[in-house]
This record gives structure tokens, sequence and C-alpha cells, in this order.
């Protein structure tokens, strides 16, 4: 028996790897370069175009996306009419970040703010459906200054 020096988890990848369908997985890729200075790893493209399996590099992070194949059951949030799922990104700067994704052409959903948490947080909506957070850690606080926060809030 031979013994083996194949990681489980490769050297530059993380436990969990989002996975993302879109429409025009293509257009994605160049999407999370302008907006996100994603670098591609590669793609994998099937007989028919469609691109099966890619991969993008966003800082320390990889995240894997495909093109719609709603013959095996893999839909994109435009399709399916909406998401549950934010993915979030945290940068040193989340203002320059959030105005570099909405001159790519993303949606603000919510502008940025300094959130009870400690973070300058906002979020928006890139053009293929999929929702993010974008936030600059700027101050330490305990849970219980982000509860009495909350609390504030809803005074």
């Amino acid at each position: 028996m031979s013994s083996s020096t194949v990681k489980p988890v490769p050297d530059g990848m993380h436990t969990i790897t989002p996975h993302l369908v879109c429409a025009e997985a293509g257009d994605a890729i160049e999407f999370y370069k302008k907006a996100l200075g994603a670098v591609e790893g590669g793609r994998l493209q099937g007989p028919n175009g469609k691109i099966v399996h890619a991969a993008l590099k966003i800082g320390d992070s990889t995240l894997f996306l495909m093109d719609e194949m709603p013959e095996h059951g893999s839909l994109g949030p435009k399709a399916l009419k909406g998401t549950p799922v934010v993915l979030h990104l945290s940068v040193g700067n989340a203002d320059a970040a959030l105005e570099r994704a909405v001159a790519a052409g993303a949606e603000v959903v919510l502008p940025m703010w300094d959130a009870p948490w400690g973070d300058r947080y906002g979020q928006f909506r890139d053009p293929f459906g999929h929702f993010w957070s974008v936030a600059t850690h700027v101050r330490d606080v305990t849970p219980e200054e982000v509860q009495k926060s909350m609390e504030a809030m809803a005074d």
C-alpha cells in the first residue's frame, strides 16, 4: 500500500467554497473581475459551450461558478426569482468596494452605514441576481454594546 500526499483540502482552498449558478457565467466572470478584482483560475466548458465549472480567486478565497443548466436542475437566482443567500466580502475599504461594484453594474440594496457590530457595511445585488454584503471592520465592540445599539435602533 502506498501512502498518499494528496491533501483533502487543496492549498488555497477553504473548507466551504461558494458555488454560484449564473445565467451567462462568462459574463458573470467578467463582472466579478471588474467589480471585485477577481482573478480567473480556469474554466471548463462543456461541448455545448456552457461553463460547467470555473474558479475565481477573490482576495484569499475561491469562488466557483457555472452556467445555468435547467436540464440538471441548476438555476440561478433570476430564474428562481430570488435567493435567500448573501455572500459576504470583507475588504479594506467597503465604501470603495461598493462603488466599484456599482460602477461595474451592481445595484445597491443597502447603502453603506456604520453598523452596530463595528463594521462599515452595505449590500448590493449583482447583475446575475446574487446578493453580496461588503464590510470593513472599523471598531471592536462587545456583544453587550451591539445589543444596546440594536435596542436603541428599535425605539
